[in-house]
């Protein structure tokens, strides 16, 4: 009888423990979304920072919803793609609580960002920020999306072995980092790929493309590599549509949003390449899901920006996991641990398998996209 008590009083107190852990309250993680939202005084990157935000937005809603070991407090500050503006956007989001921070969205404000992030122990994880420059000398900051070398590099390869054409001009921005950055790289990997350069222009401003444009038509260029943001693609095309002259354009991930830019004809992309990780008419059940709430709540088509933000904020997740944060860990023990945490784990996210190394650099297989119809898909 007595033992038969004990046995009782053992299920108990098991029982007991099971509900004290199944009511056990997620530990919450304040992130900060750093970007911009609005208009800066000397460019608009609105576009890139909504999208990181609403990306973002929708991985938090979906992780605290699910009720798992943590939930996600999410805050946002605006930087308007300014150097300046992102030091008080960085210093309020830290008065503000934030542990983490999500960002930057782009590249130069991030790097000023992170420097502070470096000096104060601040652990980062930037969604599209992909400088090389942004995580060199700086092990507190990690990237989801390729940095420009790779983006170059692998464009080269991918016109070569895929033979797009032969004969390649390039028109770069020389005032931009991402855009020249993008271009060294292609340069140096076309040269191995036997690749010819037959022209290569720049620009500062998106005014007025007629010289770039004539300049690769004359040179018989077949392929027209565009390594920039979509708002000087944009122009470019209209251009070379009124010169006739139609070689294969190909962009990068920050010509992502060509099919939005207002007063745009989306009929002259038709055809036009870039490397992305991340199409929205993808079949694969996670991306249909993520496109479906996004339309839903913001009533427009997530660019590539607003995926890598999602899979931002699930690597969080599974970077603390691995870390084991908890509640009472100050900012420069969650830095830490995450930056150890990083270089351990896989995350299956909507732009690939991602992994890191102790340079920050993601790795995750790169694919390119062409616009059929108005729309991206991968290309076969």
């Amino acid at each position: 009888m007595k033992k038969m008590f004990v046995m009782f009083l053992a299920l108990i107190l098991a029982m007991s423990c099971v509900g004290a852990f199944a009511d056990e309250e997620p530990i919450t993680i304040t992130v900060a979304h750093i970007g911009p939202t609005s208009p800066g005084p000397a460019a608009d990157a609105s576009q890139y920072g909504q999208a990181t935000l609403h990306g973002a937005e929708i991985a938090v809603e979906e992780i605290n919803a699910a009720g798992g070991k943590y939930r996600i407090e999410l805050i946002h500050e605006d930087d308007q793609h300014d150097t300046e503006k992102v030091v008080n956007a960085y210093n309020t989001a830290l008065d503000n609580g934030a542990q983490i921070i999500l960002g930057t969205t782009t590249s130069k404000p991030c790097e000023v960002a992170a420097d502070l992030g470096y000096e104060e122990r601040v652990f980062f994880l930037t969604p599209s920020a992909s400088a090389p420059a942004v995580i060199e000398g700086r092990d507190n900051i990690f990237q989801i999306c390729f940095d420009d070398y790779s983006q170059g590099r692998v464009s080269a390869e991918y016109i070569a072995e895929h033979k797009l054409g032969t004969k390649i001009a390039v028109i770069y921005n020389n005032s931009d980092v991402y855009s020249t950055g993008i271009r060294d790289s292609f340069i140096a990997e076309a040269a191995n790929r036997g690749l010819e350069i037959v022209a290569e222009s720049t620009f500062t401003t998106t005014v007025d493309f007629s010289v770039q444009v004539s300049e690769a038509q004359n040179a018989g260029a077949d392929v027209v590599f565009l390594p920039m943001y979509y708002d000087a693609a944009a122009p470019i095309l209209i251009t070379a549509d009124s010169k006739d002259y139609h070689p294969i354009f190909f962009g990068v991930d920050g010509m992502d949003g060509i099919l939005t830019v207002e007063g745009f004809d989306t009929s002259l992309a038709e055809g036009v390449m870039l490397l992305t990780p991340f199409v929205a008419t993808s079949e694969d059940e996670k991306v249909v899901s993520f496109v479906q709430k996004y339309e839903a709540a913001y009533g427009t088509t997530p660019i590539q920006f607003a995926a890598d933000a999602y899979d931002g904020i699930y690597t969080i997740i599974a970077a603390a996991e691995e870390a084991g944060i908890t509640a009472d860990m100050d900012t420069e023990e969650v830095c830490e641990a995450m930056i150890a945490a990083m270089q351990k784990i896989t995350v299956e996210g909507l732009t690939g398998t991602m992994t890191w190394d102790e340079t920050g650099a993601v790795g995750k297989e790169p694919m390119a996209a062409v616009i059929e119809n108005g729309v991206y898909v991968f290309n076969d």
